[in-house]
């Protein structure tokens, strides 16, 4: 019946027993014969008239009689067998393990939550590697927007110069010195060397072409490109109680330098105009996914016009007094008091303050171009700097820069407010207001059709903000045809007897009476247009390229070589592009660090296999020494030797499921207390260790097929055993 046969051949089953249990086994055979034949034997003649479907009866080996004779004329009505050996199902063997170890209960749990301890200690190992993988990731994509692959203009390698400072040698050899001397190393040659050699100019308007193009080898390895211009958005506000002030960039720190007057040192004197233009404004990425990843919104919404902005907020909600002072939020008299009683060694009282999110949401700025800070004087014929930073004189036109700001400004409202995220191991942002491309782009618009910059285009040769030509640079030579431009300049009754008294003079005489009063310049036509503010978009001053992953940053840089490399072969050196990546110099060390704990995990990892295959292969064969005479019993009832490997590989199939999945769900306990742990020596909430889904059907796969190597042997064991000797263990 266990091998599941055709015909089932039974010899005297009720010969040994009584009336009623006779009756039990008939009724069995007679289930059994629904499906398949059953030839009986028997000497009990009621019994086969009862159950039988055909008798035949034999006396001295001849047939005497038979209820169904066969008749030759018959049509035989057969089907073909197959050849193929009955042998037991692994479906029956499985249910004939599971109930074996269903009358084993505290056994089996026992044999199970052994096996599961290697599961266990590797899912921690796991768990672990992946969280710390999953930080590593995120640090690394966090890092790689703070310290993108940056392009400038104009540009110094610093891989070159940071190895001239250490003093490395390029080929990264060593050499061998003479015992008892000391050598000098060329340090500082080398530096200059390198910082004369490595400062060069990069085409970034032809690089930005193979950026733009959609179709580019760089865009499936790009999380997204910056352009960045050499422009300043020049920002004002006009509803503060100071009246109109400037907040980008802001000249506050250099007036609380001018207000300590003689009180300052030389040094602080020189930080006076570089902190006049302290920039709090700054353009975020154009990458939607990894700014929301890294920031969250806690008030307002994202920015969707170009003359929308957000403000910057720390973790703890924060913002610094400076900048708050910077807009114009706290009085910037206040901070310029504060700095005169700091210079005078007085103490500084503060207090805390706090604001509400509509205090900022609030907000609105007016943005001017640099262009629409000039205005054309028609008395003079020149342009003039209405803003006040180009009046030597310090003093401002506040009515003509206001009448700019209501006639050109562009207005600029706060819409939101975003804070690093919990998650973020680093952030993008530097400033303290962001703003998206689409305002620099319109900036650079605005800037191109300014009234100014089409004026200087018109006359080349003029320097529109002095009336001087280009040509009457100082320590040139002065023509005659300067003199008579100068002459025409002055008022009409002396020009007019200048031209009478130089009428009857030489050139060279009226240029050399002339030259000493004939007035020159330092400007030049595009020192002017940079002055001015004009930008180009298909000309940035730097393009920050920003990667997907460390990967993929590699796959940029191998891809910039082969840029270069191209246009070296194809004669254009000029276009070759030389850049700095940062992110090598600072991650390298790091990297390093994580391939060795990397190491020492999958060591662990090897450690823990190995142990659970033995103390699997061990239980597995206690329990064929168990069960020897269920083994004999088996082969009594005709199972053969697969069949008896069968059952026991059955048997070890299912203690290895449940060993797998009493791993997994201790190891899921576990990794509470675990992150509780980590995060409290840490420090940090964004790291923990965490057991994928994957990886834990992977270890209850490999529980199961551990659990069956290592039965193979005792199961092998299992069925040579003799059925005779078997059955007669105890």
């Amino acid at each position: 019946i266990v091998n599941n046969p055709d015909i089932l051949l039974a010899d005297e089953p009720t010969g040994a027993l009584d009336s009623e249990t006779s009756v039990q086994i008939m009724e069995l055979l007679k289930e059994i014969s629904k499906d398949r034949l059953v030839i009986m034997v028997t000497h009990n003649p009621e019994l086969a008239k009862q159950y039988s479907t055909r008798i035949i009866r034999l006396l001295d080996g001849n047939i005497t009689d038979d209820t169904m004779p066969y008749s030759g004329d018959e049509e035989e009505k057969t089907e073909k067998k197959s050849g193929r050996r009955p042998s037991m199902s692994f479906l029956t063997a499985l249910s004939l393990s599971l109930n074996n170890l269903m009358t084993k209960k505290a056994r089996t749990l026992l044999t199970s939550f052994a096996g599961s301890i290697g599961i266990i200690g590797i899912a921690l190992i796991l768990s672990l590697q992946t969280g710390i993988q999953a930080y590593i990731s995120r640090m690394q994509e966090d890092t790689l927007s703070s310290y993108p692959i940056t392009i400038e203009a104009e540009s110094v390698d610093m891989t070159s110069l940071i190895a001239s400072i250490r003093g490395s040698r390029p080929d990264g050899d060593d050499i061998d010195h003479e015992d008892g001397k000391i050598y000098a190393n060329n340090i500082y040659t080398e530096l200059v060397n390198t910082m004369l050699s490595e400062i060069r100019s990069n085409d970034l308007v032809a690089f930005k072409k193979i950026l733009d193009d959609p179709d580019n080898e760089f865009a499936q390895y790009v999380s997204s490109v910056k352009y960045t211009y050499d422009i300043d958005l020049n920002v004002y506000r006009t509803d503060t109680a100071e009246g109109l002030i400037k907040v980008n960039p802001s000249p506050l720190l250099a007036e609380m330098m001018s207000s300590a007057g003689a009180s300052l040192t030389q040094e602080m004197s020189g930080m006076a105009s570089t902190m006049y233009r302290m920039n709090v404004w700054e353009e975020m990425i154009d990458d939607e996914e990894l700014m929301h990843a890294q920031y969250d919104c806690i008030a307002g919404r994202w920015p969707e016009k170009y003359n929308e902005v957000m403000i910057v907020v720390d973790k703890n909600n924060s913002v610094s007094d400076l900048v708050l002072y910077t807009l114009g939020i706290k009085d910037q008299a206040e901070a310029v008091k504060m700095f005169e009683q700091m210079m005078r060694g007085e103490k500084i009282e503060t207090s805390d303050s706090v604001y509400s999110y509509e205090d900022f949401l609030g907000l609105k700025f007016t943005m001017l171009t640099t262009p629409d800070g000039y205005a054309y004087n028609e008395k003079s014929g020149i342009w003039e700097d209405i803003s006040g930073e180009g009046d030597k004189n310090g003093e401002k036109n506040t009515e003509r820069l206001e009448a700019g700001l209501a006639e050109r400004g562009v207005e600029l409202n706060v819409v939101g407010i975003i804070r690093p995220s919990a998650e973020a191991v680093a952030s993008s942002i530097g400033g303290s207001v962001v703003y998206t491309s689409a305002l620099t782009r319109e900036y650079i618009k605005l800037t191109e059709d300014s009234a100014v910059i089409k004026a200087q285009i018109a006359d080349p040769d003029t320097d529109i903000l002095t009336g001087i030509p280009f040509s009457r640079s100082e320590g040139s030579e002065v023509t005659i045809e300067d003199v008579k431009a100068y002459i025409a300049t002055l008022p009409e009754e002396q020009r007019a007897q200048l031209e009478g008294y130089i009428a009857t003079m030489t050139d060279e005489q009226v240029v050399a009476m002339f030259k000493q009063y004939i007035p020159t310049t330092d400007a030049t036509y595009e020192g002017n247009l940079k002055k001015l503010g004009r930008a180009a978009l298909d000309s940035p001053k730097t393009i920050s390229i920003y990667a997907k992953t460390f990967s993929d940053k590699d796959k940029i840089s191998e891809l910039i070589e082969a840029y270069n490399k191209k246009v070296e072969d194809e004669g254009h050196d000029e276009l070759t592009i030389k850049y700095t990546d940062y992110v090598k110099l600072l991650m390298s060390s790091i990297t390093t660090v994580i391939d060795v704990i990397s190491g020492i995990l999958i060591a662990f990892v090897a450690i823990s296999l190995v142990v659970s295959s033995i103390m699997i292969g061990i239980i597995t064969y206690i329990s064929v020494l168990e069960r020897t005479k269920e083994i004999g019993i088996l082969r009594a009832m005709g199972a053969s030797k697969q069949d008896v490997s069968r059952v026991f590989n059955a048997e070890t199939f299912i203690v290895g499921s449940v060993s797998g999945v009493i791993g997994i769900g201790i190891t899921l306990i576990l990794l509470i207390p675990t992150n509780i742990a980590i995060h409290h020596f840490s420090g940090m909430e964004n790291i923990g260790a965490i057991l994928p889904l994957l990886g834990s059907l992977g270890l209850i796969g490999i529980s199961i097929l551990m659990t069956l190597i290592a039965g193979l042997l005792p199961s092998r064991l299992a069925a040579k055993k003799d059925p005779v000797i078997a059955l007669r263990s105890e």
